[in-house]
């Protein structure tokens, strides 16, 4: 049994890279933790859905942004604009992208069997 975990983004257990972004993953006990880091221009239709096939994310999102800005559009139409500081919850089924010149960079808080469907975006 482990009493402390502790890890760095630094040395990510796994590292999801593409144009304009990358999604780095810690695994601890029954927890996924990612830290995406999007640049200027990156918008997940364009930069990852394009790769898989989709036109939005289908993975469900819980966390917080830490810098920047980001625009999630669901599909059935509401908009929201993201900043640093806000804690999020995003359901299945939206677009999302990054607003004005800072990179965006938010923390996304995985359950266990949440690791893999992480995979899709």
């Amino acid at each position: 049994m482990r009493d402390v975990m502790l890890k760095r983004f630094e040395q990510p257990d796994d590292i999801r890279t593409f144009e304009k972004g990358k999604f780095e993953l810690l695994r601890l006990g029954g927890m996924t933790i990612g830290r995406a880091t999007y640049e200027p221009g990156w918008k997940w239709s364009v930069h990852v859905g394009r790769s898989v096939g989709a036109t939005s994310c289908a993975v469900e999102h819980v966390g917080m942004v830490l810098s920047g800005r980001a625009t999630a559009a669901m599909d059935g139409g509401r908009v929201i604009e993201m900043q640093a500081g806000d804690v999020f919850y995003i359901a299945p089924g939206y677009d999302s992208w990054v607003v004005g010149e800072e990179p965006y960079v938010s923390l996304h808080f995985l359950g266990a069997d949440a690791y893999a469907s992480s995979k899709k975006g």
